[in-house]
């Protein structure tokens, strides 16, 4: 394995939510891992290989006289989106399902990591993105949560 793929792969790691990514090439294997402070903070469970990220927008939904706020559940890193666990089986979500905090909502697949995509709140899903087993950018709007 060369250095300017090396580089790439840190780069990679070091753009994504992924904390560790192990790759082998022939007898190379390297390992590029990292903790950030944010992770810290998350209340959902670390994930073995992968993270459980997503975005939410701070807003108070228990005003009756305010239109109903949405959370934003956006792409945390580029990849391939999967909205079912595994081919063949029924979506994690649909719009109008009811979710927990912490629930999955998809996965995003990014260089053989598979990154869980947790909802960051409680709430009925309102929007949700057509795309499913094809390509999402960072920051792609995935689905709204109200």
């Amino acid at each position: 394995m060369d250095l300017s793929k090396i580089k790439t792969l840190i780069d990679f790691v070091g753009r994504s939510n992924i904390t560790e990514l192990t790759v082998t090439e022939k007898d190379v294997t390297v390992r590029i891992f990292r903790t950030s402070p944010g992770q810290e903070a998350a209340a959902e469970p670390q994930q073995e290989a992968g993270s459980t990220t997503s975005l939410a927008q701070d807003a108070s939904a228990d005003s009756p006289s305010r239109p109903e706020k949405t959370y934003a559940v956006k792409a945390p890193v580029f990849g391939v989106l999967h909205r079912t666990p595994a081919p063949g089986e029924p979506p994690f979500i649909a719009i109008g399902d009811e979710v927990e905090e912490g629930q999955t909502l998809f996965i995003i697949e990014a260089m053989k990591v598979f990154n869980t995509i947790a909802a960051p709140r409680s709430g009925r899903i309102t929007h949700l993105t057509e795309i499913d087993d094809g390509e999402v950018e960072t920051g792609d709007l995935l689905a709204e949560i109200a």
